[in-house]
């Protein structure tokens, strides 16, 4: 099965020659947006396009500035319009939205960084939140390093990682390494 997959993914880069690398980049710049894209997926095609490091290097830009326009799309546009629906509906209270304005730095950057945490619904909930562009920015950038670097270099396939154990306990690594270097970073800048 893993074999047939491999060489699906090697005829679909041929097959698509230049527009491989920027195909993959659109779609990890949409997926940020439509939630019902595997970003896996994408990332996993970048790094076998364009190998380990111009990979990343590629994935964790576009997936950053991705998550960043839907997060200026619901500032912007969005915020006043939708919020005031859903109060007026009672779908979300005051109260939610200080949770989410008053995450820590670290708090967010590790939400951020785990490889399962919907993307589009962070970047809603941040958007919507009275959270400041600069916490939310440098969240962004801390954590899909180790978001990126999971799905490129531990979990290529969700299957083989859930074979090997020990991939899971390099997740956990990662996330570790995440709140550690947001905590840094945090104190350093003093971002509250």
């Amino acid at each position: 099965m893993f074999d047939a997959i491999d060489t699906f993914i090697e005829t679909t880069l041929q097959g698509l020659g230049v527009w491989g690398p920027i195909v993959g980049c659109f779609f990890i710049l949409i997926e940020s947006m439509i939630p019902i894209l595997p970003l896996f997926v994408f990332i996993t095609l970048n790094f076998l396009a364009f190998g380990n490091i111009l990979g990343f290097i590629i994935s964790w830009i576009f997936t950053c500035i991705g998550c960043f326009i839907s997060f200026m799309l619901f500032r912007k546009k969005v915020q006043t319009w939708l919020f005031k629906r859903i109060k007026k509906q009672g779908l979300i209270s005051e109260h939610t939205i200080d949770v989410i304005t008053n995450l820590k730095f670290e708090q967010l950057t590790t939400i951020i960084a785990v490889p399962f945490t919907p993307a589009f619904l962070v970047n809603i909930a941040a958007g919507l939140s009275k959270m400041s562009t600069k916490k939310f920015v440098g969240s962004l950038l801390i954590g899909k390093i180790f978001l990126v670097g999971f799905w490129g270099f531990v979990g290529t396939s969700l299957l083989e990682s859930i074979r090997h154990p020990i991939n899971l306990v390099k997740v956990v690594i990662l996330l570790v390494a995440a709140y550690i270097v947001s905590r840094i970073v945090s104190k350093k800048f003093r971002i509250e």
